[in-house]
């Protein structure tokens, strides 16, 4: 019998390393417990707003290597849009001042120098503290490294670190920040180009792979929920899904792409993490919101990013967890009159959704970092996936698509 490999979870992990091992030509089968494909990144149709909707807003960079070969095997680079250049655009509600930082294509940092391109109110040796993070960041805490006050803190560094370590900077891994930051400011304004999901991140992640996969004759199984591993001789032996039972050969293997809680339980002995954010996402049904920019930072707000789609505004509001009680009417009309002010919209609530994920991510603090897991395990044919694995990166698409090459390239 040939040698085969099963992929248990369908989220980007999953399908990643699906898709790579496929790629390389070996028999793969994936189970996903439910009853579609892309875990904590799908889209849906919401029947408050009639429409299709994400989950949760995700952005990707330019130079997010793996999202991008991802994206191009599969053949939906397509779907990804943004500008041309690295160009973000903020406001601030204390001051309504409104500013676009442009980083230009160059790898050297010719935007700090230029009061026109970099962030109001900084000068060029402020963003000093950038590389003290970066050279320096031991197992710390981007506070521990860095004062976190000033104009360049407030309008560039948290708003960035907070929405992709999805923690509090003050207090989160000063090794994760510095490793974003390598992978993006210092390598250059032509590795931060924005690139967001405009028909949704099914349409763009998802859909396009599992169809690529069923092409290229990996089999993809729905409701197929993984319920116990059996072990011998230090190997897995069985998949026990509940109704049936898959026995694995000598030379069969596993890649474990599901939540690090349900890792935990299937893998005894395994430290994981436990600590998680939460991320809030508010979706409203506006018609004539043309005139936004695809995505603008937004500084002292609840409001965090707010994203133009069309016929609806989204905004996504990371390191969420004292929103999680609000009540949703609440929080909807709340970051209404913010987003109303920023789009010069009138103050009527419009159609709006509130879509709360309370285990978004792991917790991106250096204790929590500690008990991330390598990709092997501590049985020969099992390897581990996931955002929340050991990949060096904050949780996000990049490190889930990472991870599941990383736990490709072993098991095959």
């Amino acid at each position: 019998m040939a040698r085969t490999i099963h992929v248990i979870g369908a989220g980007l992990a999953g399908l990643s390393a699906a898709m790579r091992l496929t790629e390389a030509g070996k028999r793969v089968i994936v189970h996903e417990a439910g009853a579609q494909a892309g875990g904590r990144c799908r889209s849906y149709h919401d029947s408050a707003l009639d429409m299709t909707i994400d989950n949760g807003n995700h952005v990707i960079l330019s130079g997010n290597r793996s999202a991008i070969s991802y994206l191009g095997l599969i053949g939906a680079i397509g779907h990804m849009r943004g500008p041309d250049a690295a160009d973000f655009n903020f406001v601030d509600l204390a001051t309504n001042e409104r500013w676009q930082l442009k980083l230009g294509d160059g790898l050297f940092p010719w935007w700090i120098f230029s009061e026109a391109r970099r962030v109001p109110h900084t000068r060029a040796r402020d963003y000093l503290v950038l590389a003290r993070l970066m050279l320096r960041p031991g197992r710390k805490t981007v506070g521990d490294v860095i004062p976190c006050s000033g104009a360049l803190y407030e309008r560039l560094i948290e708003p960035l670190l907070l929405a992709t370590l999805n923690h509090e900077p003050p207090q989160a891994s000063a090794r994760l920040a510095a490793t974003l930051l390598r992978e993006t400011i210092a390598a250059g304004g032509r590795t931060c180009r924005p690139l967001i999901a405009q028909d949704g991140l099914s349409s763009a992640f998802v859909d396009p792979a599992v169809g690529w996969l069923g092409a290229h004759g990996a089999e993809v199984n729905f409701g197929h929920e993984l319920h116990r591993l059996e072990f011998k001789g230090g190997r897995a032996a069985v998949l026990d899904f509940g109704a049936d039972s898959v026995p694995l050969g000598p030379d069969d293997a596993v890649v474990l792409a599901v939540p690090p809680n349900l890792a935990g339980r299937l893998l005894p002995g395994l430290k994981v993490p436990s600590e998680f954010r939460a991320i809030a996402n508010v979706h409203f049904r506006v018609e004539n919101a043309t005139h936004l920019p695809a995505m603008t930072g937004v500084v002292h707000g609840t409001t965090q990013w707010l994203f133009a789609y069309p016929g609806r505004l989204s905004v996504t509001i990371s390191s969420a967890d004292a929103l999680m009680q609000m009540p949703r009417e609440e929080l909807a009309r709340k970051v209404w009159s913010e987003v109303a002010r920023i789009a010069r919209l009138p103050d009527a609530l419009p159609p709006w959704q509130v879509v709360r994920e309370r285990r978004a991510t792991i917790a991106a603090d250096p204790r929590t970092e500690a008990l991330r897991p390598p990709t092997r395990t501590a049985w020969a044919n099992v390897f581990l996936a996931g955002d929340w694995t050991d990949t060096g990166l904050p949780p996000t698409i990049e490190s889930a698509i990472r991870s599941g090459e990383r736990a490709a390239q072993l098991a095959a």
